[in-house]
C-alpha cells in the first residue's frame, strides 16, 4: 500500500529537498568534510554521502535511483547507459535506528559511487528516494554535481560595485583559463553559474563573456555578478541538555522531548556590521562526546522568536541549509499580537546551526528588511561552468571553484 506522498514533478529543476514530512537532517556532502557544497572531481578519492532520518520507530524498505541533469538542474535526455556504469537503482541498505534518544528515527545513508553504480560524465546528478512498495512516491531528492578540471578560474571579489560603493553590495569579476581545452564559441557553448552561500536555489546565469582572448575569458561588469551583500548569518548550538549553549535563553524537558528556547532576535537591518564567523547559512550535528552523532543525536523542539514590535508587510521565513530553501508552512513564522513577535518552532537534530529571517512579498523573498546588507559580510561564492559544443547533448562541467571575501 502506498504512503500517500506526492509524486515529483519533472518539468521545472530538481533541487535537494524533502517531500515527507517524516524526513528531516537531509544532508548531501563531501566524504567527512561537513561544510563542503556537494560537488567533487568525477575522477577524484571523494565520495558523495546523501543521510537523511526517517521519523519512525522501525526501519522501512527504501530505494533510490540515480538521473543526469542539465545545467539548469532540468532532466537530461540522456540515457542511463550514457552517463552510468552499474544499476541507476538500488536498495538503501546502509541504515541504523536512533540510540537512547527520545525521538525515534531511522538514519539513512546512501554513498556514491559504491559497488552497483559509478559515473562516466561531469555534470548534475539527482538521486531520487522512494518506497520500495510505492516506485512513484517520492520522499526525497537529493542534488550533486561531478567536475573535471579542464579549466582554470580565478575570481575577485570587491564592493566597489556597478550598483554602489562600499555599501550594501558585493561584484564578483572570473577569469577563465583554457590553456589545454578547445572551447570554439565560448558565448553560445558555455554557460556559467555563480551562486552565493547555501542558496543554490537563486544561481545566477552568464553566457556572455566581456572579454574573449586565445585561450582565456574574462566576465565582469554584469548584473549577473552583482549580488546583495547580506549579513552574517545568526548562530545557535543545541549539544547538550545540561546547559545553555551558544544562542539558546534555556532549555527544558517537556514529556516527551527537549525544548531549547533560543534568545529572543531582533531585526538588524539598520544596525550597524558586526564580524561573526559563520559557516555561510550551513549546520552540521554533533551530540556532546559522541562518537556516533548520526544515531545518538537527539531531536529538540527549538523555538525561534523574531520580536518587531508590529506585523511585517509580508511573511516572514526561517531560512538556512537546513530549510532546503522551503518557503512553505514548515518555516513559515506566524506573528504573536501579544509578544509583538513573530515565532516558530521546529524539531531540529543536535548539532550547530546558522540561519536568518527572510521576507517575502508578492513572491518574492527577502532577507535584507530584516536582516539588512552590510559590504563587509564574508560571503562565499560558487562558481560552475558549464560546456556544451554545438551539436552537444550534455551539460560537462568542466570547471568549479568556491572564492571568499
Amino acid at each position: 500500500m502506498c504512503c500517500g506522498v506526492v509524486a515529483v514533478g519533472r518539468a521545472a529543476g530538481y533541487s535537494t529537498r524533502a517531500f515527507d514530512e517524516r524526513v528531516h537532517t537531509l544532508q548531501v556532502r563531501v566524504g567527512a568534510d561537513m561544510l563542503a557544497p556537494p560537488v567533487t572531481l568525477l575522477d577524484g578519492n571523494d565520495r558523495i554521502v546523501i543521510s537523511f532520518d526517517l521519523f519512525a520507530d522501525e526501519p522501512e524498505e527504501l530505494r533510490y535511483r540515480v538521473a543526469y541533469c542539465n545545467a539548469d538542474w532540468s532532466p537530461s535526455p540522456l540515457v542511463q547507459a550514457e552517463y552510468l556504469d552499474g544499476f541507476a537503482e538500488g536498495s538503501i541498505d546502509d541504515y541504523a535506528l536512533s540510540f537512547n534518544t527520545y525521538r525515534n528515527y531511522v538514519n539513512y545513508r546512501i554513498v556514491f559511487p559504491n559497488e552497483n553504480v559509478s559515473f562516466r560524465l561531469s555534470g548534475n546528478y539527482v538521486v531520487s528516494v522512494y518506497p520500495e512498495s510505492c516506485p512513484d512516491e517520492v520522499l526525497l531528492t537529493a542534488c550533486f554535481s561531478l567536475a573535471e578540471n579542464l579549466v582554470e578560474l580565478a575570481c575577485e571579489i570587491t564592493t566597489r560595485t556597478d550598483v554602489d560603493y562600499n555599501k550594501g553590495h558585493q561584484q564578483l569579476s572570473v577569469k577563465l583559463a583554457h590553456p589545454r581545452y578547445e572551447i570554439r564559441d565560448p558565448r553560445s557553448e558555455l554557460q556559467m553559474y555563480v551562486s552565493q552561500n547555501v542558496d543554490y536555489s537563486d544561481r545566477h546565469l552568464l553566457t556572455q563573456p566581456l572579454y574573449v582572448q586565445p585561450q582565456e575569458l574574462e566576465y565582469a561588469h554584469a548584473p549577473a555578478l552583482v549580488f546583495p551583500a547580506g549579513n552574517e548569518y545568526r548562530r545557535f548550538e543545541i549539544v547538550s541538555p545540561h546547559y545553555n549553549p551558544l544562542g539558546v535563553e534555556s532549555m527544558r524537558y517537556f514529556e516527551p522531548y527537549y525544548h531549547a528556547l533560543l534568545a529572543t532576535d531582533r531585526p538588524r537591518a539598520a544596525e550597524a556590521y558586526v564580524y561573526d564567523e559563520t559557516q555561510n547559512g550551513r549546520f552540521f550535528i554533533r551530540a556532546g562526546g559522541s562518537e556516533e552523532p548520526d544515531t545518538e543525536a537527539d531531536y529538540y523542539m527549538v523555538h525561534f522568536t523574531l520580536e518587531t514590535g508590529r506585523p511585517l508587510d509580508g511573511e516572514v521565513y526561517l531560512d538556512g541549509e537546513f530549510t532546503l530553501g522551503r518557503r512553505d508552512a514548515s518555516t513559515r513564522m506566524t506573528y504573536n499580537a501579544e509578544t509583538h513577535s513573530y515565532e516558530k518552532t521546529l524539531p531540529l537534530k543536535q548539532g550547530a546551526y546558522n540561519y536568518r529571517y527572510v521576507l517575502s512579498k508578492n513572491g518574492r523573498a527577502d532577507a535584507a528588511p530584516i536582516e539588512g546588507n552590510h559590504y563587509e559580510t564574508l560571503n562565499e561564492y560558487q562558481i560552475s561552468v558549464y560546456h556544451r559544443p554545438t551539436g552537444g547533448r550534455y551539460d560537462r562541467l568542466i570547471g568549479y571553484t568556491r572564492c571568499r571575501m
